[in-house]
Parts: C-alpha cells; sequence; structure tokens
C-alpha cells in the first residue's frame, strides 16, 4: 500500500498529511449534500427562485441558492481541516484566506445578482477588485518577457484570467448538473496535479474542498434538478478554480506557456469565446445579451436529452483535464487513479440521484 501510494506522487504514505486532504473532501462534500435540501426548502419559503422564461429550461420556479451551501460546505471543511492540522506556513495561510475571501465577495454578489439583477458593469468591477485580490498576496502569473514591463504584463494576464475563468463557468451553467460536473473534473484533476507539488500546499487543501462540495451538490443538481448553484456558486467555483490553477508560481515567456493551464478549462475557454465573438459579430452586448448560443444550446438543439448533454460534456471535459495533466508532466499512473476515481465518483452520484427520481415516480 506505502509504495503505491508512492507511485501516485504522496510522498510521505505514513504522514497524516494526505489523510487530511480526503478528509476535507468528505467533510465537504457531507455538509453541502446533507444542508442543500435545507437551503432549498428556506429558498422556496422566501422566493429565491428562477422563475420559468423562454430561456431557461425549467418549467417550474427552482431555488437559485445553491451557491450558499457549496460555500458553506468549502469554509466547513477548510475550517475542520486547520483545526486537526494546522497551517504553519504564513504564505499559504495567506493565500487560503485570501482565495476565500474574493470567493465570498463574488458569492455575496452573484447571490445578490440572482434576486434582483445587478448591472454586468458592476459585476465585471467587483470580479476585478478580487482578482486584484489575488495578485496583492501573490497568487499570479509571473511574466518574464524580458521587458520593463514583465510586472504589468503579469497583473494583466491574472486579472484577465480570473475574471475570464470566473465568467466562463457561470455561462456554463445553463444545463442541470453542468457546471457542476466540470467543475468537480477540473478541480479533481488540478488536485492531482497540485498534490505532486510542495508548493501548491494552499491549492491542494483549497481544491479538496471544492471538489468535495460540487460532488455534493451534485446529488440534488443533476436532471432533474431540485436546486441551481445559480451566480453565487459558478462565480464561486469559477474563481477558485482560475485561482488555484495559478498556485505554483507559472512563468510566462511566451504566450503558449498559457496552454498547460487552459487545458484544464478549455471547455469553459472555447465556449465564452465563440458566445462572445458571435455576439460581437451580431453587434450585441456579449455580458448582457440573452441567447441560445451556448454549446449545451447546441446539443439541446441538435436532439439530446439534458442528462445525455450533460454527461457528453463530462466525458469532453474529463478527456481534455487528463490531457492537460500529461502536458504538466504528470506520470501515468497519477493520470490513470484520477480518471478512475473521478468517474467513480460522479457515476455513483449520478446513480444515486437515478435511483431516488425512480423511487419518487413510482411512488
Amino acid at each position: 500500500m506505502t509504495e503505491f501510494l508512492k507511485s501516485i506522487g504522496i510522498a510521505n504514505p505514513t504522514g497524516s498529511g494526505w489523510l487530511i486532504v480526503v478528509f476535507t473532501f468528505v467533510v465537504a462534500w457531507t455538509v453541502t449534500w446533507r444542508f442543500m435540501p435545507r437551503v432549498r426548502q428556506f429558498a422556496l419559503k422566501v422566493g429565491w427562485a428562477d422563475q420559468p422564461n423562454a430561456r431557461r429550461l425549467n418549467k417550474e420556479p427552482l431555488p437559485n441558492a445553491g451557491g450558499l451551501a457549496i460555500f458553506a460546505g468549502v469554509v466547513a471543511a477548510l475550517v475542520v481541516a486547520t483545526a486537526l492540522r494546522p497551517i504553519l506556513i504564513q504564505e499559504v495561510q495567506v493565500q487560503v484566506l485570501a482565495i476565500l475571501l474574493g470567493g465570498a465577495i463574488l458569492v455575496l454578489v452573484g447571490f445578490v445578482d440572482d434576486q434582483f439583477s445587478l448591472p454586468p458593469l458592476f459585476r465585471l468591477l467587483v470580479q476585478f477588485l478580487c482578482a486584484l485580490l489575488l495578485v496583492a498576496v501573490g497568487i499570479r502569473f509571473n511574466a518574464a518577457f524580458g521587458t520593463a514591463l514583465d510586472p504589468f504584463w503579469g497583473t494583466a494576464l491574472t486579472i484577465f484570467w480570473v475574471m475570464g475563468i470566473t465568467n466562463a463557468v457561470n455561462l456554463m451553467d445553463g444545463v442541470d448538473g453542468l457546471a457542476g460536473g466540470i467543475s468537480y473534473i477540473t478541480a479533481m484533476s488540478l488536485l492531482a496535479v497540485s498534490a505532486q507539488n510542495p508548493q501548491w500546499a494552499a491549492a491542494t487543501l483549497v481544491l479538496a474542498a471544492l471538489a468535495g462540495a460540487a460532488l455534493g451538490f451534485l446529488r440534488h443538481n443533476f436532471f432533474p434538478s431540485k436546486i441551481i448553484m445559480g451566480d453565487a456558486g459558478a462565480y464561486f467555483f469559477g474563481y477558485v478554480l482560475a485561482a488555484t490553477a495559478l498556485l505554483g508560481s507559472l512563468k510566462v515567456t511566451t504566450v503558449f506557456s498559457l496552454v498547460p493551464t487552459a487545458l484544464f478549462l478549455l471547455l469553459p475557454i472555447l465556449d465564452t469565446s465563440q458566445v462572445f465573438i458571435r455576439r460581437l459579430l451580431k453587434r450585441q452586448n456579449p455580458m448582457s445579451t440573452p441567447g441560445k448560443d451556448h454549446i449545451h444550446h447546441r446539443l439541446l438543439a441538435r436532439g439530446f436529452s439534458q442528462r445525455r448533454t450533460t454527461v457528453t460534456l463530462w466525458i469532453i471535459t474529463l478527456a481534455l483535464n487528463l490531457v492537460a495533466m500529461w502536458v504538466q508532466g504528470v506520470n501515468y499512473a497519477v493520470i490513470a487513479v484520477t480518471a478512475i476515481g473521478t468517474a467513480s465518483l460522479l457515476g455513483f452520484t449520478v446513480w444515486r440521484k437515478l435511483r431516488a427520481v425512480w423511487k419518487e415516480t413510482a411512488q
């Protein structure tokens, strides 16, 4: 067992570090899974729900406060984990707190937007400030083009990356289970990579909590969904994934240096890019113009069911993430374990969800 754990990148299999990571995942998964029904009940009671319209797929009011339970699950897991094994490295403490602070701000803004529709420019301004928070604590691209403007380009790339990924994940949240599944798969893949690098300690802990919370959420969000994450959850997932992908002092010497990192989130990036380009060509505002021009809308238009659409895009996301891990130099044993573990847990969650649906139908 010890040799196997070493083969998949666990440097000290006899220590407690890797057990804390697993425990963090389990706590986030359990808290989110168990807390979600209570959030749903309260949301329905007070009217926190998306009403049916021509653009949305739901036929009845659907609670949109799932992001609150996701955030609660992540924070609870990190609090318990750090209580059991305190973070002694100050830099790691600061990075974890900065990611949680920025995420909390975006959860708040996303939640208010879900209920009252904030102006797009205000949301972008808040995202810009949250991206600057990461830069301030050293979570950033390190440009090395050999010019006096390298610090500026590093900051600009970081802001563009964080804001872009935050919005890309949000825009993918159009079919039950899609954004949550993509976030879970990406978090698991980044977790496998970060576990190979001691300097990614902050990312490893946060990603374990994020992956667990995403899986717990999917138990209630796979079609037919009982609750959606809303902008609050989508912004949180996007922001945290963007931030943790930067933890590793990534040095950018050419545009192609961004490719390995971008591969993890390539599907949301491509989807958002093609939507923006199409809308700009039509002289529409990409941020505020509603439409059915995303990849998932095109699959639905081809006759795919919501479940088939979601699972298809999950498979594509997993394949891209495995390629990204290979490009990062992760060994084949780690890639195989990540693929099997990620797919197995996802499959188990879907099975539990479908079994519950079949039981409700039979009654």
